[in-house]
């Protein structure tokens, strides 16, 4: 008789875990207690053990799937036993709490950071936070170099953007809001800049390169600033960047706005002496915090793509040679 496998609840405060491995195959004969899943929660990752034993009939579970507490995972029956196992996952796909679906979010996504909104969002979004200190020298030279022939003023902000777009491509999760039963990835991700207590969005920054960046950071700015903003200037970002650099801060941790997936708190860039070569040298180090909604992506997730990021500045020269 087939037996369907759950997601437990590991413990009183855990409502869902993510599938990080699937350590089993179709037609696997399964003993109790034997390892069955790698699983991430909120507060740990641990190894599944079987409460059944049998043969596996189905794996409805995929790996990087986030799931509710009951939720099937895979399906055990008799050596020669057969069973449908649509009907198992047509079950499973409804108590899923991360399909990827390319749906309109319910929250607005407006990047406006009232007081109301950043409230809701310490009640209601459940963060975790991610630092990196990146050597941006190689950066700031490219930049001086550009803008000496650029139209367009490129500012580290830019770099930042096109990191990110670059990210996008390989961590679409990262676009993505929760919202029901779903996380809705964005079709063309936008990015929103922090200006006061608003953001405005630089849209579709996967299609644009660098310099298109920055004359679309630039033009929605000045409407901003002259308070003559697009009907859309607020609108449909991923995520946001609170730069607060030039204020003289050396790191923070930033809040996420509503109906986004994270923000990007990003710190002055400082000189700072390392050890380079049985020598110590100047860099230019910056430090930034990711701050992510674990509803819409986990901590693995999130980290490659940081980690990515990080990188693409260290290596600036990919940036451009990436732009389309």
């Amino acid at each position: 008789m087939a037996k369907e496998i759950k997601l437990p609840k590991f413990g009183t405060d855990t409502y869902e875990g993510t599938i990080l491995k699937c350590l089993v195959k179709i037609g696997d004969n399964v003993k109790k207690g034997a390892l069955i899943f790698e699983i991430e929660t909120d507060k740990v990752t641990l190894e599944m053990e079987s409460p059944e034993e049998g043969f596996v009939k189905a794996i409805i579970a995929k790996d990087g799937q986030t799931l509710e507490v009951g939720s099937t995972l895979l399906v055990l029956g008799g050596e020669n036993e057969k069973i449908n196992a649509a009907d198992f996952a047509a079950s499973a796909k409804k108590s899923a709490s991360a399909c990827c679906c390319q749906e309109q979010p319910v929250l607005d996504g407006v990047a406006e950071m009232s007081p109301e909104k950043m409230l809701f969002s310490k009640q209601n979004i459940p963060c975790f936070y991610l630092s990196i200190a990146a050597d941006i020298t190689e950066l700031v030279q490219l930049q001086n170099e550009l803008n000496k022939t650029s139209p367009v003023k490129i500012s580290f902000d830019d770099f930042l953007i096109r990191a990110l777009a670059v990210g996008f491509e390989k961590w679409p999760i990262m676009t993505g809001t929760f919202a029901g039963d779903c996380v809705h990835l964005a079709d063309s991700p936008g990015i929103g800049v922090t200006i006061g207590r608003v953001a405005p969005v630089i849209k579709d920054v996967c299609k644009k390169n660098l310099a298109q960046i920055a004359a679309a950071r630039i033009a929605v700015i000045k409407r901003i600033e002259a308070g003559k903003p697009a009907d859309d200037d607020l609108k449909n970002g991923c995520m946001t960047i609170s730069n607060l650099g030039e204020l003289g801060v050396d790191s923070f941790i930033p809040i996420v706005i509503p109906g986004q997936c994270s923000v990007l708190g990003v710190g002055k860039i400082t000189d700072t002496c390392v050890s380079q070569d049985e020598a110590f040298v100047t860099r230019k180090i910056v430090k930034m915090t990711l701050a992510v909604d674990h509803k819409t992506a986990n901590g693995a997730e999130a980290a490659q793509f940081f980690s990515l990021v990080a990188k693409l500045l260290e290596e600036p020269g990919k940036l451009i040679a990436n732009s389309q």
